[in-house]
């Protein structure tokens, strides 16, 4: 029990530092992609925050069985480094048994990214996207007052005087319009408001008691029209959140529907089965010679890695556009875990045919080098 709680207790500090550092990365690209989108005035600053949080329930339940596998990997790097693992032989611990105390946290960590995948996820994309509708219905929220602000759709700015936040009346309007093709036109209007078709949900700025000049610079012709209400259309965003309907669908309702419903489900299971067969596949491939080194080892085991989840992100595109039944992704949830077993049980075949590729790539090494000697003579 002792032997168990050290372990474990090493897997999973690991795992922590691991994860908490591809978490901040993740975080940081995501962050300031949204935060680049506010400041384009796709919605306004405060929405960031809550699109972060969220979002963290997605990210970690892809970071968490990479952190597992990358933690088991350094922790027991470490231990055979220092020679503790050869102790713990000594001591009648198998590389069996040790994957059986390996299981332990990695079904915590295992019943962590299940409630994530199929519960918290779906539930934090639901609150992004009524968050991100709610954010487009006031994009009043992001104008600042005093500021010239270019509006997503990169052909308009906008300039705005004063501002009542409760209201979100505007006063002392300026709109310069530049798009191609067409003359450049200049509103200038006493005040306005947003206004949203009940029936299309198209939104406009309804501009009141101005003018419209319209004309190419550097000419004397131009075009006035004096107006007392003037509608413009105010830009759609089109790329945020890139969610889909199965996405934001609950657990329950994935049951019987369309294949992309299905291959959602199937997905959701799949990460927390995941983190057992990883974790499987990271006790022998942890097994590292003490002049090797600790990271001897953890470039090919992430290699590895990212060819179990591209073919699993594959297999559920494949089934996701009814191309390939569902049970292809369980294929290659079976293919590495019969992998995995077989680097338990048949480790010795394993490592003689390691022998021999090195034996072979020496050889071969040594006789062109032995040429090369000769050609020179």
């Amino acid at each position: 029990m002792i032997i168990f709680r050290y372990i474990s207790r090493e897997v999973l500090l690991s795992m922590s530092a691991v994860s908490g550092v591809l978490l901040l990365i993740i975080m940081s690209g995501r962050f300031i992609r949204y935060l680049t989108n506010a400041a384009a005035g796709k919605y306004s600053v405060d929405t960031v925050f809550q699109f972060m949080l969220y979002r963290m329930p997605g990210f970690l339940e892809l970071i968490l069985p990479l952190g597992l596998f990358l933690g088991i990997l350094l922790a027991y790097g470490r231990l055979y480094l220092e020679s503790e693992m050869a102790v713990l032989k000594a001591t009648g611990m198998s590389q069996r048994r040790l994957s059986l105390y390996t299981l332990g946290p990695a079904s915590l960590v295992a019943v962590v990214v299940a409630v994530m995948s199929l519960w918290l996820t779906p539930a934090g994309v639901q609150k992004t996207e009524t968050v991100f509708q709610q954010s487009q219905q006031s994009t009043l929220d992001s104008v600042v007052p005093g500021r010239f602000q270019e509006q997503p759709d990169g052909f308009r700015s906008t300039y705005i005087e004063k501002l009542n936040t409760e209201t979100r009346r505007m006063e002392g309007i300026f709109v310069s319009e530049t798009i191609p093709g067409q003359p450049l036109a200049v509103v200038a209007a006493e005040g306005g408001r947003q206004v949203t078709d009940p029936e299309t949900g198209v939104r406009y700025l309804v501009l009141e008691n101005g003018f419209r000049y319209e004309g190419q610079p550097g000419e004397a012709k131009y075009r006035e029209i004096q107006f007392e209400e003037y509608g413009i259309r105010l830009p759609e965003a089109d790329d945020e959140p890139e969610v889909s309907g199965a996405d934001m669908a609950t657990t329950e309702n994935l049951f019987g529907g369309t294949p992309e419903e299905i291959a959602q489900l199937h997905w959701r299971i799949s990460l927390p089965v995941m983190c057992l067969i990883v974790a499987l596949l990271a006790v022998p491939l942890s097994k590292t010679n003490p002049r090797q080194g600790r990271f001897a080892k953890l470039i090919p085991s992430i290699l590895l890695y990212l060819l179990y989840l591209l073919l699993l992100t594959n297999t559920r595109t494949l089934a996701e556009d009814g191309d390939a039944p569902v049970v292809v992704m369980w294929v290659v949830h079976l293919a590495f875990f019969g992998f995995a077993m077989s680097l338990l049980f048949a480790g010795r075949f394993w490592e003689k045919l390691g022998d021999r590729l090195g034996i072979v790539t020496e050889k071969v090494s040594v006789k062109h080098l032995l040429k090369g000697k000769s050609g020179d003579a």
